[in-house]
């Protein structure tokens, strides 16, 4: 009797380890967390070899910003906010765009770049899908007391996103402002 129970719990053991074999689905590719990129598929999922901290995969190399033609000269500028995190006071600011921006009774100075209405980055090419804000981005260098502290994308719709951070003040991009 025991022989019996002991080969009917081998069986369903094995049966139970093929079918759950069998079940295994082809997952998506992962997201990467920036806006508007996503991993090639097949590429190892977030966290296994190539994987950054945070599950960030760059490819290696120079990136660079390509404007399209259907987006150049259409925008003239941005409206950044700025919040002082002592006083938990924003105010907003319109800047043009390849120009600059003193933060107010700081020693901060915001260089404003390109402005990229649908974000999209592949590869090490950064661009716009198109002249619609669907993934509004802006690209900035904020300067203290003449040094570099942060070179990147502020993401009107994801401002967590390798965000600026400093310990008095926070930035963050509002809306771009369209010609005309």
């Amino acid at each position: 009797m025991k022989k019996k129970v002991l080969a009917v719990v081998c069986s369903l053991s094995l049966l139970l380890a093929v079918g759950a074999c069998k079940k295994k689905q082809e997952q998506p590719a992962p997201q990467t967390g920036m806006p508007g990129q996503q991993l090639p598929a097949g590429h190892p999922p977030m966290g296994e070899q190539g994987g950054a901290p945070g599950g960030v995969v760059m490819p290696k190399g120079e990136t660079t910003v390509s404007v399209p033609d259907s987006v150049k000269g259409k925008w003239k500028g941005v409206v950044l906010v700025v919040e002082d995190k002592a006083t938990k006071k924003s105010k907003d600011y319109t800047v043009n765009l390849h120009s600059d921006l003193k933060i107010p009774d700081s020693n901060l100075k915001v260089e404003v770049g390109d402005f990229l209405p649908d974000f999209k980055m592949e590869g090490l090419t950064i661009t716009s899908t198109s002249n619609e804000p669907n993934n509004p981005a802006v690209r900035v260098k904020v300067f203290e007391d003449g040094k570099e502290i942060f070179k990147g994308w502020l993401y009107q719709k994801f401002p967590t996103i390798h965000p600026f951070e400093h310990q008095k003040y926070g930035l963050a991009l509002k809306n771009g402002i369209k010609k005309g």
